[in-house]
């Protein structure tokens, strides 16, 4: 079999680690949901996780699909394997990778992983998910109130889920070694994201004016919130809302919980 090349316009760095492997395995959640991949790669992972469970991959490299369809020819004829060659970003702007809810499990390319977490966090049928990136972006997500790296991204993904730091990843875990070190994030919804009793948003544009809301607040993160927020919304209105919430006037965004601008966007929003 002819030698695969990481290509560096996809991004490709493949987990050879053995180890690192054996820990995404078992810390995936304990269910029986759908398995979805992206990115399988030289399909090291895949492997792993056909024992667990038939799971459905997403590769946008044509020769890495090649080499995956023979590697697995038996899996892809047993129907435990069902590989699809494409832009994962594109099946999303389609709907759900999914027909049914399921746990996406992946070693995402660093430059793509945010847009596709943030896409699968919009997608109701995705209930969780276990996923390696760039440990820089990884505390972003997972960041704390108070703390220099609490951002939109923060604020966004916890609205929705649990977001927990499990474990760094080194750079010769991969080949090639990336120039940075690598966590894997787990992410469980904790609740619906649009439909159901519990829904936090009522509606899509609901949640699209979250996302505009928080990109204002976080417009110049050292200023205060009322600051920014001033850019769209009146200022004595908004030094209201505080006051209404026990919020200090000059409080900028990265000090205000997620609880904090979920409110404040609800009363700004009507």
């Amino acid at each position: 079999m002819a030698i695969i090349e990481a290509k560096k316009k996809f991004g490709q760095n493949f987990l050879k680690d053995t180890t690192v492997l054996n820990k995404i395995i078992q810390s995936m959640s304990k269910n029986k949901l759908k398995l979805v991949e992206i990115g399988p790669g030289l399909g090291d992972l895949t492997r792993l996780l056909l024992k667990v469970r038939p799971l459905r991959a997403y590769e946008v490299d044509r020769d890495l699909c090649v080499h995956l369809r023979d590697k697995f020819h038996i899996e892809i004829e047993d129907k435990k394997l069902d590989l699809i060659q494409g832009d994962v970003l594109e099946s999303f702007d389609k709907g759900s990778l999914e027909e049914e809810p399921y746990e996406m499990v992946a070693n995402l390319p660093y430059y793509v992983a945010t847009k596709i977490i943030l896409k699968a966090l919009e997608d109701d049928l995705c209930k969780s998910m276990l996923v390696m990136i760039q440990k820089e972006v990884a505390q972003k997500f997972c960041a704390t109130v108070k703390t220099k790296e609490f951002s939109s991204l923060s604020i966004l993904s916890q609205s929705i889920a649990d977001v927990e730091l499990l474990f760094d990843v080194p750079p010769d875990s991969f080949e090639p070694a990336p120039k940075v070190t690598s966590s894997v994030l787990k992410i469980v919804k904790k609740r619906e994201f649009i439909q159901g009793k519990d829904a936090l948003f009522e509606n899509i544009r609901d949640f699209n004016g979250f996302k505009k809301y928080l990109r204002i607040s976080y417009s110049s993160p050292r200023k205060t919130w009322i600051k920014n927020i001033s850019s769209i919304y009146d200022k004595t209105n908004a030094k209201t809302l505080l006051e209404k919430y026990d919020i200090a006037a000059n409080a900028r965004p990265h000090e205000l919980s997620v609880t904090s601008h979920l409110n404040l966007y609800k009363e700004i929003s009507k």
